[in-house]
């Protein structure tokens, strides 16, 4: 009996300096099972998007890109004050910066969307009204900027119907990849043309300018975590049909 406890006291002894390394040397990062990592990979496993209404606020709270994706890395999800039901559920994350103190967002994750969205949060989180998650909506207008794209360099596919070929011959752009560069180079969300309440996926609009300086449309669904180009909208008139 004293031999089982002493093993039992080695073991416990090993795995509290195993949790020491991974809660304070690895910031939980390491631990994907944990609910907050959980939900933080789920934002990351989507593409990130800041609406233009929020680019004020960000500049006043003198952010970057950067700093708003880090929220990610090493934020606390505040899951009693967050939205975890619904066709779009809105996590509350918190993380206190060296020089600007404790900042709030909330992370949209619209059911079967690629898209999140990141509205920052007027006050902290401890001062944050547990309904203020479920206050805050998809946006339906205006344009959103990309922040994030999974890591994924096969991200994007385009549909193989006659039509969408034929479009796509007309633009000179047949290859995915060089689609996604142009995306990843200045691309944008168009709210006003995207649909989250269509069924059985939400569409989204994207917009880009190619090597022509042409701004193209299209608009896609997300589907086996890749996303589908369904139909591009020309900046002129073709004979695809």
């Amino acid at each position: 009996m004293d031999s089982f406890i002493r093993r039992l006291k080695y073991y416990g002894i090993g795995f509290g300096i195993g949790l020491f390394f991974v809660f304070f040397f690895f910031q939980n990062r390491g631990c994907s099972w944990l609910p907050a990592n959980r939900v933080k990979n789920s934002f990351l496993d989507r593409v990130i998007v800041l609406p233009e209404s929020q680019l004020k606020l960000m500049r006043e709270k003198n952010l970057t890109k950067e700093d708003i994706i880090n929220v990610l890395n090493d934020g606390e999800v505040v899951f009693d004050k967050s939205a975890k039901q619904g066709q779009t559920k809105v996590y509350l994350i918190e993380k206190e910066f060296d020089s600007k103190g404790a900042i709030s967002f909330f992370f949209t994750l619209p059911k079967e969307s690629f898209i999140s969205e990141v509205h920052f949060a007027a006050k902290t989180a401890q001062n944050v009204s547990e309904k203020a998650a479920y206050k805050v909506k998809n946006s339906t207008s205006g344009f959103g900027e990309i922040l994030h794209f999974p890591k994924e360099e096969n991200l994007i596919f385009v549909d193989t119907s006659k039509f969408v070929t034929c479009q796509q011959e007309a633009l000179g752009l047949i290859n995915a990849l060089d689609i996604f560069s142009l995306i990843k180079k200045n691309g944008r969300i168009d709210f006003s043309k995207t649909h989250y309440g269509i069924r059985p996926k939400p569409e989204q609009f994207l917009v880009f300018n190619d090597k022509k300086n042409r701004e193209i449309g299209c608009k896609a669904i997300w589907y086996k975590n890749k996303i589908n180009i369904t139909a591009f909208e020309l900046p002129f008139k073709s004979d695809c049909k």
